[in-house]
């Protein structure tokens, strides 16, 4: 559990306009009836005549409305919810999954392991509002969003952004935002027309943010069939509830952020995607705290200084990347490359391929069934991989957003064939773990090597960020795959 939001340090943030708090907490003020962004541009309130909550979702639920200056809602997540392990951390990642609008807080309680009751009081305990509550508010920026940014028709908006109803969607809106959709639209920002059948968001980040080298990353590791990279632009498609989509990402043009561009088999399915992409370019972190911590050990300090903000790119799919963490075991990128596409006709093909992109991954059922002989695995890695996908496939290991990690580490080391750095890579590009270190890397060590370090010393040092630590030793021995050439080394 979190500490409770300190008055005073809040005040001081709010005061200075620091927007590096910006989604760390909201302040709600008094005498207007709005809660802001910390670094809203507006004059700054009273300290007497202000509270502070962790959540938007808690600020409307004690009555205040969204300032339509600052626009609180547009703000990247708190990196909070991924840095923690606990059931209000794992909730909070299954909420902005779209979990209560598939399956409703029944389901929610039920992938957590806990009663309906049990989970009401812990988030009605550290956050002052329950799940239905903060997947209300996780709806109505979707609402906003897509109201200020797209020409959908409104109708289309209410379903796509989670509403059950044309009403219930009016009524969020007047109540959070004190104005109508037809209001909100007004306000569009003019946009270059966009494809017929996509949609065009901006993904907000903390800065700095290095688009450019997130996107490389991934870039490097495209699978044919599956995600493509011409340079500028990453593309992959992506398995979401209710059908496979298509995403191009590309840096804003601002260069704070990234620009989404999606097909949607159903425009239901666009919170989910959202938020797989962002958790797929670490959208949410908080570089300032990471570089202070990792700047200040003088192993890494150049590192940092060279390269501020760096973050890691995961998978939108964790029981995804377990499986290609499988595929690359002992091979080059290249290798796991040519591997990982021969298995994507297990996977629900595109209804038009879209450029190269012709399928989405494999879900662990059709995995657990394929006969695997053409795929050029070894026979104990074909075990492996069947193996892994029967136990996803049955719920044996749980890799969704709202799993508990060490419990999924243990799972994973129980399948024949996977060890420590097969399961730590999946904790780190899989379940977005911000503290992960991967033993036996052989990258890391020579990087370690060169700087007069170990990896049982490295094994502990870098804590609570071990994953930037990770990519900075990357980066340091594969220095061309960050700055637009060639691959990652080999792992072990």
């Amino acid at each position: 559990m979190s500490e409770p939001l300190d008055h005073g340090r809040c005040y001081r943030a709010v005061a200075g306009r620091d927007a590096r708090f910006d989604g760390w907490f909201v302040t709600a003020v008094r005498t207007t009836g709005i809660y802001c962004r910390p670094s809203c541009p507006a004059r700054t309130p009273l300290a007497r005549n202000v509270s502070f909550f962790s959540t938007a979702a808690a600020a409307q639920g004690a009555g205040y409305r969204a300032c339509r200056r600052c626009r609180p809602d547009a703000v990247p997540g708190s990196p909070e919810w991924d840095v923690r392990a606990d059931v209000v951390a794992r909730a909070m990642r299954l909420i902005a999954d779209g979990e209560v609008e598939r399956s409703g807080v029944p389901g929610l309680a039920a992938r957590l392991g806990y009663s309906e009751r049990q989970l009401h009081r812990l988030l009605v305990g550290e956050l002052g509002v329950g799940a239905l509550a903060l997947a209300r508010a996780r709806r109505a920026q979707t609402a906003r969003v897509l109201l200020e940014t797209t020409g959908l028709p409104v109708t289309d908006i209410a379903f796509a952004a989670g509403f059950a109803s044309v009403r219930q969607f009016n009524d969020t809106v007047r109540e959070v935002f004190a104005t109508t959709p037809t209001e909100l639209r007004r306000a569009r920002r003019s946009a270059p027309a966009g494809q017929p059948g996509w949609l065009t968001l901006r993904l907000a980040a903390r800065a700095p943010y290095p688009a450019d080298e997130v996107l490389l990353f991934l870039g490097a590791h495209a699978v044919p069939g599956l995600e493509e990279w011409d340079g500028t632009t990453f593309s992959r498609v992506l398995d979401l509830p209710h059908g496979p989509a298509v995403v191009r990402l590309s840096p804003s043009a601002g260069g704070d952020g990234v620009t989404a561009q999606l097909r949607l088999t159903e425009l239901r399915d666009l919170g989910a995607a959202v938020t797989r992409c962002r958790r797929m370019l670490d959208l949410d972190a908080d570089p300032a705290a990471v570089d202070v911590a990792l700047g200040a050990d003088p192993a890494l300090a150049a590192l940092v200084t060279a390269a501020p903000g760096r973050r890691v790119p995961a998978s939108p799919d964790a029981a995804e990347l377990a499986v290609r963490a499988v595929l690359g075991q002992q091979v080059s990128v290249a290798g796991a490359r040519t591997l990982t596409a021969r298995l994507l006709v297990a996977g629900t093909p595109l209804a038009e391929p879209v450029g190269s992109l012709t399928h989405a991954f494999p879900r662990p059922a059709a995995l657990a069934d394929a006969d695997l002989t053409a795929v050029g695995l070894t026979g104990a890695r074909r075990r492996t991989v069947s193996a892994l996908a029967a136990a996803l496939d049955r719920g044996g290991i749980a890799l969704d957003p709202g799993a508990d990690r060490e419990e999924a580490g243990r799972a994973l080391l129980a399948v024949p064939g996977i060890g420590p750095w097969t399961a730590a890579l999946v904790a780190l590009r899989g379940m977005g773990d911000p503290d992960v270190w991967l033993p036996g890397d052989l990258a890391l060590r020579r990087s370690l090597a060169s700087l007069g370090s170990t990896d049982a010393e490295a094994a502990t040092r870098w804590r609570p960020w071990r994953s930037y630590a990770v990519m900075h030793l990357w980066a340091l021995a594969a220095p061309t795959l960050f700055t637009r050439t060639a691959s990652l080394p080999r792992s072990a």
